[in-house]
């Protein structure tokens, strides 16, 4: 790497420091039938003059109900809502195996962050405020719950995915602790970067640095900006204790091979 690439420090308005949240797959179980159990769908992506118009709010009152586009059945709401906000997950099925889903689409509508709609209220603390929190936040206020949920408006629809995953936004598999979804508008989707920032609170690591080489490999709703991650961790309940809590500032180089830094 070094022989052939020359580091560049990524700035946003002339700031090297910016913002690194974490992602993970998680694993549910689910049925391909709907049952009195498992009640809460997912669904694969609609016409596009259908899906499109639809807000979550609509969707989860049925209006994509009996069109034939459940994939599979979950048992529980917020398991469905966090699935959607990582855009991928493993799926244990209650007629025996598993499969993996993945981000198919969207309604086209804009993110809204209920975390942050917590701390504005006064719910949670900025810094209490992780996936696990908010969770747990929805859990302990389930009159309070559906309504929270559908003030985030967008809504995404899956499909399955056979083989190696889950799949980001560049077409490849996803390496946990290497994998890095950044905004493709601004950092080059395949590009490698040195990552340097921070181990989250509440992991062994705790604020010791976390420095490794990543690759731009996936994108979000909610990543935007030049100096802007979110580091894959892997899947289960393990990678989730990392990338619950992560919101680390740090900064990151996009490394260039030198033939195109020649030409800079």
């Amino acid at each position: 790497m070094e022989t052939w690439f020359v580091p560049f420090a990524v700035a946003d308005a002339g700031a090297p420091d910016g913002l690194f949240t974490g992602y993970y797959e998680p694993e549910l179980r689910g049925s391909r039938k709907r049952t009195g159990r498992y009640s809460v769908p997912l669904y694969r992506p609609p016409p596009d003059s259908v899906g499109g118009a639809l807000t979550r709010a609509a969707i989860d009152a049925g209006a994509l109900a009996g069109r034939g586009l459940e994939l599979l059945w979950l048992a529980d709401p917020i398991d469905a809502f966090f699935l959607q906000a990582q855009g991928s997950g493993r799926v244990r099925l209650a007629e025996g195996g598993s499969l993996r889903v993945g981000y198919a689409a969207s309604n086209g509508l804009p993110a809204t962050m209920i975390g942050r709609i917590l701390v504005q209220r006064g719910e949670l603390t900025k810094e209490a405020a992780t996936m696990q929190t908010v969770r747990q936040w929805l859990r302990d206020h389930p009159a309070e719950a559906t309504a929270l949920m559908q003030m985030n408006a967008r809504y995404i629809f899956f499909r399955e995915i056979r083989g190696d995953g889950p799949i980001g936004a560049l077409g490849v598999a996803l390496t946990p602790g290497r994998s890095l979804a950044v905004d493709p508008d601004l950092i080059p989707l395949g590009a490698p970067l040195w990552l340097d920032t921070t181990y989250p609170a509440g992991t062994p690591e705790a604020g010791r640095p976390l420095r490794r080489l990543v690759v731009a490999q996936d994108s979000g709703a909610a990543i935007k900006g030049a100096v802007r991650g979110d580091l894959y961790w892997g899947s289960g309940d393990g990678a989730l204790r990392y990338a619950g809590p992560m919101k680390q500032p740090g900064r990151y180089y996009l490394l260039l091979p030198k033939t195109v830094a020649d030409r800079m």
